[in-house]
Order: C-alpha cells, then structure tokens, then sequence
C-alpha cells in the first residue's frame, strides 16, 4: 500500500510498486521494502514540490534515481550480514547460516571470482 496521499494508478504510486520490487529481489523483507519504497517516494514528492512540508535533506543532495545505488554497501563495513547473506543463499553456498559477517564475505567472493 502507497504512502499516505498518493492515489493508486499516479506516477508515485507505480514509483512506489517499483522501489518495493526492487528491494524485495534485492533479498529485503516486506516490510522493509515498503519503508524505503515509501521513503523514497515521500523524498521524490517533497524534492518536486509535491508536499505541503518537506525538510531540508529532502530537498538537498542527489535524487535516489540519479544515486542509483553508489552509496549501497560502502563505507567501512561494506555489506551488511544479512545482504551477504542473502547472496550467499542465491549462489547455493552450504552452511551460510552459522558463518560470521567475514566468513560469509570471503564465501561470497570465492564463489564470484
């Protein structure tokens, strides 16, 4: 379901649908797909104008369609657990479930090189 205020069958409406599908093959659980769907809308309404009210890091910095994913998994600790996790579960990999954040990390890898 939508954020509030966006009507079924508009632009952020599909917008949302489409973030949500994404997050979710991505390997995120429902509802934390529809927490950044809805943010991510939400920022998009506020950056075009579209909300009565919006803060100010809703209107500064890049678009999350421009970013498109650079700051995902950068940082010091890269990917978290359960992202390697769940790339650890699409390539088959036995015994992720009791492997450590580093193991997995170094699972993941041999299996992608």
């Amino acid at each position: 379901m939508p954020p509030r205020g966006v009507k079924k069958g508009t632009k952020r409406a599909r917008q949302y649908e489409h973030v949500k599908q994404s997050e979710k093959e991505a390997g995120r659980s429902e509802s934390r797909a529809e927490e950044i769907a809805a943010r991510a809308v939400n920022k998009e309404k506020a950056r075009s104008g579209e909300s009565k009210s919006s803060s100010r890091s809703s209107t500064r910095g890049r678009s999350a369609g421009s970013r498109g994913g650079k700051r995902s998994g950068s940082g010091s600790g890269g990917r978290t657990r359960e992202q390697l996790y769940n790339d650890a579960k699409k390539m088959g990999i036995e015994g992720r479930s009791s492997m450590s954040k580093a193991q997995l990390q170094r699972a993941v890898a041999g299996a992608e090189g």
